[in-house]
C-alpha cells in the first residue's frame, strides 16, 4: 500500500492543484462539463482564487492521485447546499479505498460547516461512479436529459443528493 494523504489545498498548492486537474481533464473527458484547454491556460492568479472553495487533494508518496471539490450555494436560504465538483481518482489508485477517504474529508468539512446537504451530477453512463455514490449515502433525486454533449453525444446526467448528519 502506498503511503497516502488526504489534504485540503490552499494557495500554496495550485501546482499540486493544476497537476490532478488538468490530468482528470485529459484522462476522463466524458466526466466533466470542462475540457483540458478550458483550464490549461490559466494564470496562477485563477487557480488560486478556484482554491477559494474547499478542495480536497489524495497524494500519494508524495504525489496528487485524486480529487474532490465542494461548491458552496451562495443565496442565503440555500447556504445549507453544496455540490460535489471535480472528482477524480487516477485508475491505479481506485478500489483501494481512497475515494471513499476522499469523501469522508469532504463530508467531514461539510458537517464542521454548516452544511446539511450535499448534491452532485454524474455521467449516466458511469456504472462505476454511480454504485459508489449510492454505497456512499447518496440516492438518485432526478435526471437531467441531454445534461452534457460528449464528443457530440447527448449524456444525461443522474442528479443525486446526500444528508450531512
Amino acid at each position: 500500500m502506498h503511503d497516502t494523504e488526504i489534504r485540503q489545498l490552499n494557495a500554496d498548492d495550485v501546482d499540486a492543484f493544476r497537476a490532478i486537474r488538468l490530468e482528470a481533464l485529459r484522462l476522463e473527458p466524458a466526466a466533466y462539463a470542462s475540457k483540458p484547454e478550458d483550464w490549461a491556460s490559466l494564470p496562477d492568479e485563477e487557480w488560486r482564487e478556484r482554491l477559494q472553495v474547499p478542495v480536497f487533494v489524495a497524494f500519494s508518496s508524495g504525489e496528487p492521485v485524486g480529487i474532490m471539490g465542494l461548491l458552496r450555494q451562495q443565496p442565503s436560504k440555500m447556504k445549507h447546499r453544496s455540490t460535489l465538483v471535480m472528482v477524480y481518482l487516477r485508475a491505479s489508485e481506485r478500489g483501494k479505498g481512497l475515494a471513499r477517504r476522499l469523501l469522508d474529508a469532504v463530508v467531514d468539512f461539510a458537517a464542521r460547516n454548516g452544511i446539511s446537504q450535499i448534491e452532485l451530477t454524474v455521467n449516466s453512463r458511469n456504472d462505476r461512479a454511480i454504485r459508489f455514490y449510492e454505497r456512499s449515502d447518496f440516492r438518485r433525486i432526478g435526471l437531467i436529459p441531454a445534461g452534457m454533449i460528449h464528443e457530440g453525444q447527448e449524456i444525461d446526467e443522474i442528479l443525486m443528493a446526500r444528508r450531512v448528519k
